[in-house]
């Protein structure tokens, strides 16, 4: 973890109409004085589960994976977050502890800005606490609306559903490498690792992936995508 001095000004941050184009130049200057910008390693945690919620967190670069640690030790992902998300947007007002942890799956650059400087901005300004609520619907129903789209379908369409975000929102492109393990994305996708690992090999032989280790490279994209919409 190192600080980095990219972004000067919020003003010149590509992701600030998300929340803070409706600020006021005294506003700007408040999230400005109250910013830092860090930067993780691959692997390297960003939010622990249980710690206090002191900073709201949005990811400038790079890509996260948030989970939760059950009883028993083991890490269940929840979703994979890209750039200009809100990594923590879900748990600050109605929290005062993490709800869940955020790793950095490559290097990643997170804006952190002190809570108080936000419940500050709510307060006084209308719109402003409007935009947050809106992010925060969704945000909540983007993480619904996957979990429900990955319930609807059976092994198969389940893997190339995930292929094709990497690919598609992620990516942005059909070469790409897998940023977790076989076993996690079995677990993001409610599947056993040797079934999910089987079906990347099926794929694989129908000619419609390459891999070489995490290496992804889609083939055919078009019958991946049938796949996935068959189910």
């Amino acid at each position: 973890m190192k600080l980095s001095k990219n972004i000067i000004n919020c003003k010149s941050c590509v992701y600030r109409n998300l929340l803070y184009e409706m600020l006021s130049s005294a506003e700007y200057e408040k999230v400005n004085a109250s910013r830092t910008e860090i930067i993780f390693g691959r692997g390297e945690l960003i939010i622990n589960e249980g710690d206090e919620i002191n900073d709201f967190l949005y990811l400038r670069k790079g890509l996260v994976k948030m989970f939760k640690t059950n009883s028993h030790g083991k890490d269940h992902i929840l979703s994979i977050n890209k750039p200009g998300d809100f990594i923590n947007l879900l748990s600050i007002f109605s929290k005062d502890e993490q709800q869940y942890s955020v790793t950095a799956l490559e290097e990643t650059h997170v804006c952190s800005v002190k809570l108080s400087t936000i419940l500050e901005l709510l307060k006084g300004n209308s719109e402003f606490a409007l935009r947050v609520m809106n992010r925060m619907s969704y945000i909540a129903d983007e993480i619904i609306q996957k979990r429900f789209e990955i319930s609807q379908r059976q092994v198969k369409g389940r893997v190339a559903y995930m292929l094709r975000f990497l690919s598609e929102q992620i990516y942005h492109r059909s070469d790409f490498r897998m940023p977790i393990t076989r076993r996690e994305l079995g677990e993001l996708i409610s599947m056993t690792t040797e079934n999910t690992i089987r079906t990347m090999s099926e794929f694989r032989k129908d000619g419609i992936i390459d891999m070489d280790g995490k290496n992804i490279h889609i083939i055919d994209f078009d019958r991946l995508k049938k796949v996935c919409e068959r189910g």
